[in-house]
């Protein structure tokens, strides 16, 4: 049987389950131009951005009904990556 090379592979410890706050995330406001960490929440699937995207600080672009539009450097590249709310936080604040 050949290896399976998913879109989450290799993923099992990267996200893993940690304790959060349910509507802490999504009552959040942002505003185009602030700096956001992407924080992928696994129990949410709808809106997960790709696992190298993982710990990445952007800048957000765009904000969509649900999601946000995120610039993020990539070497010399800018990748943009859409996530939800949910798998997004603000850069500098602790996590608890």
């Amino acid at each position: 049987m050949p290896k399976s090379r998913g879109y989450r592979r290799k993923t099992r410890a990267r996200f893993r389950a940690k304790p959060r706050s349910p509507l802490g995330a999504l009552l959040r406001e942002y505003k185009v131009g602030d700096k956001v960490v992407i924080d992928v929440d696994s129990r949410q699937t709808k809106g997960m951005p790709h696992r190298r995207f993982q710990g990445s600080v952007g800048t957000v672009e765009e904000i969509r009904r649900r999601s946000l539009v995120i610039d993020v450097p990539v070497g010399d590249a800018v990748k943009q990556v859409i996530a939800r709310l949910e798998h997004v936080k603000p850069h500098g604040i602790a996590s608890a």
